[in-house]
């Protein structure tokens, strides 16, 4: 039973870590997934899961695309299944169990809403009063890869996988920036 407990507050632990913001609906997967089907093309999403799952996504797409133009109860359902199918495999990539996508506007905590910010603007100023002094050197470090990496061609998967991989590593770095619970692993999505 000790064992059962211990477990359970480990797994607890990592899920109340894992509190990104991939899978909300104001979040990158979905805004990727979005992007896909507004310009029918998936490659604006095939850089948030990994190569061994690119068929998955490319067949989820191409019946996307077929069934949408049915009806608009059609185009509804097939969009949400699409953007839910890629947040599930960019979440597994994660290490992280999927349990839906969450509606816009759910709060997320402040180091993860700070660093999308600190993208957008390109200062990581906003960012580096929420971590400690000890942890800005390697933060910076990883904006700064970020910041190089984020204007790729979007029929480019492999720089567009690069930037997603730097793009995690850094949100997961900043989230966990003075916690004492870390994930234990970083996506690999080549």
């Amino acid at each position: 039973m000790k064992k059962f407990c211990v477990l359970s507050v480990i797994l607890m632990t990592v899920f109340l870590s894992a509190n990104g913001h991939c899978d909300t609906m104001d979040g990158p997967v979905v805004a990727a997934g979005k992007k896909a089907i507004e310009n029918n093309n998936v490659n604006y999403v095939l850089p948030w899961v990994g190569v061994d799952d690119e068929n998955e996504i490319k067949d989820a797409f191409s019946l996307v695309m077929k069934v949408r133009i049915l009806n608009d109860d059609a185009r509804e359902l097939a969009d949400r299944y699409f953007l839910e199918t890629v947040v599930r495999i960019h979440r597994t990539h994660e290490g992280v169990g999927y349990t839906g996508i969450k509606p816009a506007g759910t709060p997320v905590d402040e180091k993860i809403k700070a660093a999308d910010e600190s993208i957008e603007k390109g200062d990581l100023s906003m960012l580096t009063e929420l971590v400690p002094e000890e942890s800005i050197p390697e933060l910076q470090k990883r904006f700064d890869k970020v910041m190089v990496l984020r204007n790729f061609d979007v029929n480019d998967v492999e720089a567009g996988r690069e930037y997603v991989e730097a793009y995690v590593n850094f949100f997961h770095f900043a989230e966990e920036s003075g916690e004492t619970n870390h994930h234990g692993h970083e996506p690999q999505y080549h």
